[in-house]
């Protein structure tokens, strides 16, 4: 069978405007995300132009968290304007708790309870690890930041890094500091901290 020379013609116009297409950048919102700052958290990039829930549910890392978030009903807050600085313990650090604490918070007779831990591990404003120190070398070495649930956090220097020390007396480490979101910052914590 013979092919006609304009459809030849035609052909290979469309072959050089595929190819071209194929060669010419489309900005869309993946190739902005992947020019954004990332930081890894538990195996995830956490993006800054996403909130803090839209990072958080990819984090392996911060499942339980995610799940008490939701469990508390704080999923339209955290995703709201903020801004927010989160304090936010791993899998590992719920699974430290004793034995079945995690599974009676998460209750709704227990959402109350809950309520009160999740808003102890958050900050208002956006307070990054600079501001942090700020803070502390203004105050004798310690920052002393006021939660959302009314009780206070203290931030101390330890090395390289800071711990957090709730009202019980009991420390966590910064582990992750300044995971940047577009309503505020994340730290992660090695530690669940109690009001």
């Amino acid at each position: 069978m013979r092919i006609p020379k304009s459809f030849k013609v035609y052909g290979s116009a469309v072959a050089v405007a595929l190819a071209f297409a194929a060669m010419t950048p489309v900005a869309n919102a993946a190739d902005t995300m992947s020019k954004e700052k990332t930081v890894m958290v538990g195996g995830a990039a956490m993006y800054p132009s996403k909130n803090i829930v839209e990072n958080a549910v990819n984090s392996k890392d911060h499942t339980t968290l995610v799940a008490a978030v939701k469990a508390a009903g704080l999923v339209d807050t955290l995703s709201g304007a903020g801004p927010f600085t989160v304090f936010a313990p791993t899998n590992k650090a719920f699974a430290a708790l004793p034995a079945g604490t995690v599974d009676t918070l998460v209750k709704p007779e227990n959402k109350a309870t809950l309520v009160n831990i999740l808003t102890y591990h958050v900050v208002p404003g956006k307070l990054t690890s600079a501001d942090i120190e700020k803070t502390a070398k203004a105050n004798g070495g310690k920052a002393v930041l006021k939660t959302v649930q009314g009780e206070s956090l203290t931030l101390q220097k330890a090395g390289s890094g800071w711990t957090v020390t709730d009202s019980k007396g009991k420390s966590a480490k910064i582990t992750i500091a300044n995971v940047m979101q577009s309503n505020g910052v994340i730290h992660v914590v090695d530690g669940v901290l109690m009001p």
